[in-house]
């Protein structure tokens, strides 16, 4: 009912109480305004790269497995998020798109050509001259400006497009060194990724990567042999540089920390050592988690797992499965560890894989293995009269020529692809968005991937 016809209508009442001697009026009842949404104090963003509807679902079941169950039945942590979308991925320029594009979207709020960090349209990637005009708002930059506490934690090298695109701008996602950019396109006023990152106001982080901060004489591969970009950014800021875990454990929780584990990526969790003196993802997540929490305005934290995207580029279904758990580890510490009441915990892809689960193999049927089908009393056999493995490839390293040999299976297993490629390619269907907490509810539909971070700013109350 309107203001207009409620007050008409206790007008009424009281000109018809007036006839009586005893009547009580009754006192005009307003519908109570709905509360105020609570804001997040604080927001993770979990991305694994390159984790598809399919390497999702094939997770769960070797997540499962691993435990001892069938597999199928098992629940991923974020599988429990109430809020879920659909996120379209392409790029500017591309209908399958790379993680430079599909990363700069979710910070930045507008999508980006193939290959480029932090630039909107008109941009022509590789050329420096052609980001004048063009940057896009980035929210590594709001945050810091807000006074909330930032952090950035990958697998990945630091310097890599999904790190970089939360503190970097940048015309080609190749220049992570000064090294790397183009002689032609250097003294041009483009700052190499490394160089951005030691000059952005991070408060925490940890990843791969130091080939892009030294030159030569440290095993780098920057322009000046003796540069030392993580001891230049330690003398400016007071920060503890750390290259181990114990190094990372031991940082004095008061100040900024960098830590940089390996000279690239950081090894897969199927080739990690007993004694590895490198951090797990789940172990930098909490590190960072447990120094960001102590800002009483909060933070936003962004956590790649960035080597399920490069175990299926090398057509290992079990390399990218095996990153896939631990990211699973990382997500559930923190949802152990935080407040779903001001935390927002998101979770997502930047794209998917060619990456397929076939062949009708029965319940339980081991999910690196080769297809069993209800009906067989063994190995299910092709028309070539071999067996098959459940997880394949549409294209990569391993397409074979001529007759095809007996399939590969196991965690260490290169998966038999159809189209010869010298790397598996990024797919261009939708991926999904998990949410849960404060701001959740934006989260539903289908999106396009530069609406997350439009999800992120409302969610911190930055935005209607």
């Amino acid at each position: 009912m309107t203001i207009r016809p409620l007050f008409l209508a206790t007008a009424a009442a009281l000109v018809l109480g007036g006839c009586t001697t005893t009547a009580a009026q009754e006192a005009p009842q307003f519908a109570a305004e709905a509360p105020a949404e609570k804001r997040a104090k604080n927001v993770i963003l979990f991305i694994g790269d390159g984790m598809g509807v399919s390497t999702v679902t094939a997770a769960r079941i070797y997540a499962g497995q691993k435990l001892g169950q069938t597999g199928e039945e098992y629940v991923l942590p974020f599988e429990t998020f109430d809020n879920v979308a659909l996120v379209k991925t392409y790029n500017i320029n591309a209908q399958v798109p790379d993680s430079a594009g599909t990363a700069s979207a979710m910070p930045t709020g507008v999508k980006t050509d193939i290959g480029v960090l932090g630039y909107g349209p008109g941009v022509t990637e590789g050329d420096c001259a052609s980001g004048a005009g063009h940057a896009a708002p980035m929210l590594g930059e709001e945050v810091k400006a807000r006074g909330l506490a930032l952090g950035i934690v990958s697998t990945a090298r630091l310097t890599h497009a999904t790190p970089a695109s939360v503190y970097a701008r940048s015309v080609t996602r190749d220049w992570e060194a000064d090294s790397w950019v183009p002689e032609d396109q250097r003294g041009q006023g483009c700052i190499d990724i490394a160089r951005q990152l030691v000059e952005a106001p991070f408060d925490v982080a940890l990843g791969g990567g130091t080939v892009a901060f030294y030159g030569k004489d440290k095993g780098g591969r920057r322009l000046d042999d003796a540069a030392d970009l993580p001891g230049e950014w330690a003398a400016a800021t007071g920060g503890t540089y750390a290259t181990t875990l114990q190094d990372m454990a031991a940082a004095p929780d008061d100040k900024p920390l960098l830590g940089l584990f390996s000279l690239s990526h950081m090894s897969y969790m199927v080739d990690r050592e007993v004694d590895s003196s490198e951090p797990t993802l789940t172990s930098m997540t909490a590190t960072a988690i447990q120094r960001l929490s102590s800002d009483p305005q909060g933070y936003y934290l962004m956590v790649e797992s960035g080597r399920i995207d490069h175990g299926h580029h090398e057509g290992r279904a079990g390399y990218a499965l095996e990153e896939a758990v631990e990211f699973a580890r990382a997500i559930q510490w923190a949802i152990d560890n935080t407040d779903p009441e001001e935390t927002l915990i998101l979770v997502t892809a930047d794209h998917s894989h060619v990456f397929t689960i076939a062949g009708y193999p029965k319940r339980g049927n081991p999910i690196l293995g080769l297809v069993s089908n209800p009906r067989d009393e063994g190995p299910s056999l092709a028309e070539d009269g071999k067996p098959y493995t459940t997880l394949g490839y549409a294209n990569g390293m391993g397409a074979f020529e001529g007759e095809r040999p007996m399939p590969e299976t196991g965690v260490n297993a290169r998966q038999q692809a159809a189209i010869p490629t010298k790397s598996e390619t990024h797919a261009g269907e939708d991926v999904a968005l998990y949410a849960q907490g404060p701001g959740a509810k934006n989260v539903r539909g289908v999106m396009e991937q530069n609406l997350i971070y439009n999800v992120i700013r409302k969610a911190f109350g930055w935005e209607e």
